[in-house]
This record gives structure tokens, sequence and C-alpha cells, in this order.
């Protein structure tokens, strides 16, 4: 949406989401008008997490569609911490448009999407202290009971949450390693152009800690044998080190459970996803959120080294 947004619209994200303080003000001031105090603490929100290009999106968007749980959208922007605030706002609905991935997921002013980063990119203090307060402005600007939230970093934080929401739920997207670091690999590419073609994607991705991809990014690990972004290589080996840190933290976490990719087509897998987080109100039978997924043939260099080693690690999760 943002390659969109006019000179107006872009100033004002510029503003908003460039200086803490004015959104932090806003949220200061909703607290005082919307805030009810109810007891969300030990509801099952759901935290979709991991490695982008993995399905996190249309995992997000399906949920989403079964109306049980607020999520942040399109339409909050850049009021991110100020929902209700944010809704007031007259926005015309758009229609929907493929998103600039070009992977065929499409979206409108109404869909959700990973903007909660905003809020946890402050002081750890605020975070600790806040986040129940910013959940339930959330949930009552869309009267529900349960938060959705998809945020690739929030990997970093699974502990956190889950002190101050014990019932939470964390869903980690896995995908086959390889058809994985391609995607990763193509969509760092498309974004290093998009950005050189136009710098308020790159700032407006900034703002929002959207360092996956382009020419702002930042790996998730310390590269250790492999430094070129532009190579499949350096992506096979973030994997790797991605998805190994993830097994030996949290395999055995109770709340914490891997997705596989390959078998969200799968009816019989979804109803156990869905028996895992307690959702009910969803229809198994459309999964078309899923339909574009496809294997692409790797036609570069990768090394067979690397490959295997996460290979190896892929199956060692499918076993959990």
């Amino acid at each position: 949406m943002m390659q969109k947004y006019s000179i107006i619209q872009k100033f004002l994200h510029d503003i908003v989401l460039s200086k803490k303080f004015i959104n932090k003000s806003l949220f200061e001031l909703e607290k005082i008008i919307y805030l009810k105090n109810k007891d969300i603490k030990n509801q099952s929100h759901v935290f979709i997490t991991g490695l982008p290009r993995s399905g996190t999106t249309s995992i997000l968007n399906f949920l989403f569609s079964s109306g049980e749980y607020a999520s942040l959208t399109y339409r909050n922007m850049p009021f991110v911490l100020s929902p209700n605030f944010s809704k007031l706002i007259n926005k015309k609905n758009t229609l929907k448009r493929e998103r600039m991935h070009g992977d065929s997921i499409t979206f409108d002013i109404n869909s959700p999407e990973a903007f909660d980063e905003v809020f946890f990119n402050n002081e750890q203090e605020f975070v600790e202290n806040e986040l129940l307060n910013y959940l339930q402005l959330i949930l009552q600007s869309e009267n529900k009971t349960k938060y959705l939230s998809k945020n690739n970093l929030n990997y970093k934080r699974i502990n956190l949450i889950q002190s101050i929401l014990p019932n939470s739920i964390f869903l980690i997207p896995i995908r086959e390693p390889l058809q994985h670091a391609n995607s990763l690999l193509n969509q760092h590419l498309n974004f290093c152009q998009l950005q050189k073609n136009d710098d308020f994607i790159k700032r407006y991705m900034n703002y929002l800690s959207h360092n996956e991809f382009g020419l702002n990014h930042k790996s998730w690990n310390k590269p250790t044998n492999y430094q070129d972004f532009k190579e499949l290589d350096y992506w096979l080996e973030q994997w790797c080190m991605f998805y190994k840190k993830i097994l030996n933290r949290h395999q055995f976490y109770s709340n914490c459970h891997f997705v596989i990719y390959e078998k969200l087509t799968n009816p019989d897998y979804m109803k156990k996803i869905f028996k895992k987080i307690n959702l009910k109100n969803i229809d198994i039978s459309d999964l078309e959120y899923f339909k574009n997924f496809s294997r692409q043939e790797i036609k570069i260099n990768y090394s067979k080294d690397i490959n295997e080693n996460a290979r190896n690690i892929y199956l060692s999760i499918l076993k959990v």
C-alpha cells in the first residue's frame, strides 16, 4: 500500500513513525480515554513468528478470517500505538491489490499486518509495563477478546511475552530450507530494486523494523562463512543458525508449535493446528490462502554441505 501513498500521506508517516514521542503521547492519551482494564491476561493470544517467506502472512490472514481475533490493520497506520484514535480517522476503503512481494497475496486497508513492532521497538521497561494495556486497546477497538499477531521479530521475546501472557501461543512456521532460502534471496533482490526506485519504501520499512530484505537488511545472526547477501549460501547459513537456535531454545515449550509450510494445504494437518490454538469457528474446507504455495526450480549454485546441514535441522524439527 505504501507505493500508492500521496505526498501528504508519506509526510504524515515520516513525521509520526520517525518520532517515537508522538506515538507514545497519543498512546498515553488513548489510555486515559479508552482503557477499561479488562482482564485479558489469561486469554490464548496467538503470536506468529519466525523467518519471513515461511507462510507467516498466509497463516495470519487465514486465522484473522475466523473473526475470533483482533489484529492491527492498515487502517491503524501510522498511529499504530493508538488503535482507537486511528479508527476515528476517515479512511476510504481500498480495493484489494497484490503486495510488492509479487507472491499473489492481496491486501486492502482492513487487512492485518505486522505493525506491533512499533510498540515492541521501545525500551524494555515500557514494553513490560504497557503490553497488557496496549493489547487491551487493540482488543477494545475491535470488540474482541483474543489478539493475533504476526511479527517476525517476536521470536526474540517469547519468554518475555509468555511471562506477561501465560496462556499465549506461539506458531513458528518452518519451510524446506533450500526453497526457503531461495525465496528469501529473491525477495531481497526484489526489495533492493524497489528501494532504489523509491526511498520512501526504505524509510517505511525501517520505521517498522522490517529489515528482512532490501538495502538495509540486517542479519538475524552474525554470518560465519557467508557474507554476501546476493548469494544463496548466505541465506542458507542464516536459515541454519536461526532454526537451530529456535529448536534448541523452544522445542520443549508446550505453547510453542512448529508449523510445517509444506503441510498447510492439508486439512487434517490444519485441524491439528486449530486444536492447539483453541480455534473452532473456521471453515477447514477453504484453504485458498495457501493455494499459491509452490516449489521453484533452483538454478543458481549453492553449497551442498550447508544445504545438507539445513536439511538435517529441518528433519529434526519435523520430528518435534
